[in-house]
């Protein structure tokens, strides 16, 4: 007969079995639940680039003539300052560090417009650490888009993919250069969509997608990627409170991407449509209003003079529930749709007006904010002062204690040099693979470098030698 002790002991035995039963079964479940991206980054980490820009601005635009000519009397009492300094060089300034990604084998890349706008210089570094200096096919503000292309071929590249397919909560990956840090990934999950941003544009032609993906400074102009391993967004913006991510990222849908990427790289521009109608939400009350069942689409509050929609038949007060097939959930969708579709294009238009449903056709205008073909500045590279930097001779006691024979960094200008990472009082033992023994030597050998391209300088700095590359140019 058993006890009731060793009944109570066979049921314990029996319920923590079962307990390890479903807690191996719930992590297998979580363990097949969650995705493993080692696949993903590996296959398309090749085709990520990062993306380096220089400005060239005035020597003379930090300071102005005034400022100059008080200085020059504080140094040189008793002497009329001489302002003629038209000769200086422009100077060289690293401009935005960004990401993007290579989408045809040929080299046309994407990647944001505020990462490249204004730059007189872009510089593409693969994967792989080739490095290759890229040209402007065209820049779109409104979509915050740009098409690059470098004279490359056989590279690597990634697929778009379908947006419109997403689901908030499915997994995405992001990869780009976060604070230089390049080639980095950071995975999380869509969060929502349709998302505008507040004050971007009088002519908001953008819906989000918002991810909880660590995107950070750099990241701007990476891919957003699906588990199947295509760009369904082009990161871009953050909301954050210090600058650093928050959680909350947005990107740009890939099927924007593809639309605007095809009109840069057709014609260097993009040009939307014009609907012309002032619009808002419509919220409950309005819904109750109108005897809507539930509140949707976009409210007309007033009709531009001589617009598409006049022409059109729109009204004020009317509610527009599609547009082209596409569904008006919320008043923001209006406008992103309406430009996708160019000047000319004949739309159709569902609108609820007094109780009753009305198709309407409307001939689309030309917005605004149609930009016109980028048009490359030639760029004259100044030869004077290659380098940006001033040499003297070794002091003998110096030579003495180093045992070096070379010469020192006496002043550093914007250029090459600094750029490279040298360092006033850095001693140079050789240039071009040629060793420097002297002043007169170091000027022979910088007078006869190549105009553009890489050469070595070997340096000594505390006692420790390394080699860096300059950066040399026409």
């Amino acid at each position: 007969m058993r006890t009731l002790s060793e009944a109570s002991l066979k049921l314990s035995s029996i319920g923590f079995a079962v307990a390890l039963l479903l807690a191996a079964s719930n992590s297998s479940y979580a363990q097949a639940a969650l995705p493993n991206f080692a696949d993903l980054v590996e296959n398309n980490a090749p085709s990520i680039v990062e993306i380096s820009t220089i400005r060239r601005v005035s020597s003379r635009s930090a300071i102005g003539d005034d400022e100059i000519e008080e200085l020059l009397r504080r140094l040189n009492p008793g002497q009329e300052p001489d302002l003629d300094i038209e000769g200086l060089p422009e100077q060289r300034q690293r401009g935005a560090v960004g990401s993007g990604f290579v989408i045809s084998s040929d080299g046309y890349i994407m990647t944001n417009n505020h990462v490249v706008a204004d730059a007189d210089e872009i510089q593409i570094t693969l994967n792989d650490r080739r490095v290759y200096d890229a040209r402007v096919i065209g820049l779109d503000e409104p979509s915050d888009l740009a098409l690059l292309k470098v004279d490359a071929t056989d590279l690597p590249f990634v697929e778009f993919g379908n947006s419109d397919s997403l689901r908030v909560g499915d997994w995405v990956l992001a990869i780009g250069s976060p604070f230089g840090l390049e080639f980095s990934a950071a995975a999380g999950i869509v969060s929502a969509k349709g998302r505008s941003m507040p004050g971007r544009s009088t002519y908001n032609y953008m819906s989000f997608i918002q991810t909880d993906v660590a995107i950070n400074q750099g990241n701007s102009g990476g891919p957003l990627f699906n588990l199947d391993g295509d760009v369904i967004g082009i990161n871009s913006q953050i909301l954050s409170s210090t600058g650093g991510s928050n959680g909350i990222s947005f990107s740009i849908p890939s099927n924007v991407a593809v639309n605007v990427m095809e009109q840069l790289r057709d014609t260097g521009a993009v040009e939307r449509g014009l609907l012309g109608v002032r619009m808002r939400e419509v919220d409950y009350a309005l819904a109750e209003i109108f005897n809507m069942e539930r509140p949707r689409g976009a409210f007309v509050d007033d009709v531009q003079i001589d617009s598409p929609a006049e022409a059109g038949g729109v009204l004020i007060e009317d509610i527009i529930l599609e547009f082209n097939g596409h569904d008006i959930g919320y008043f923001s969708d209006l406008p992103f749709y309406v430009g996708q579709y160019r000047p000319g294009t004949a739309a159709k238009i569902l609108v609820y007006r007094e109780g009753e449903l009305r198709d309407l056709t409307v001939i689309l205008g030309s917005s605004p904010t149609n930009s016109v073909p980028v048009i490359e500045p030639e760029i004259i590279h100044e030869r004077a002062n290659p380098l940006g930097f001033r040499v003297s001779e070794l002091s003998g006691e110096l030579r003495r204690v180093t045992g070096l024979s070379g010469v020192q960094i006496a002043e550093l200008n914007s250029g090459p040099g600094r750029e490279a990472g040298l360092l006033v009082g850095d001693v140079i033992v050789s240039l071009n693979r040629q060793e420097i023994d002297s002043a007169d030597k170091f000027a022979s050998v910088a007078s006869n470098l190549p105009d553009s391209g890489f050469v070595p300088i070997r340096i000594v700095r505390e006692g420790q030698g390394t080699t860096l590359a300059l950066e040399l140019e026409r």
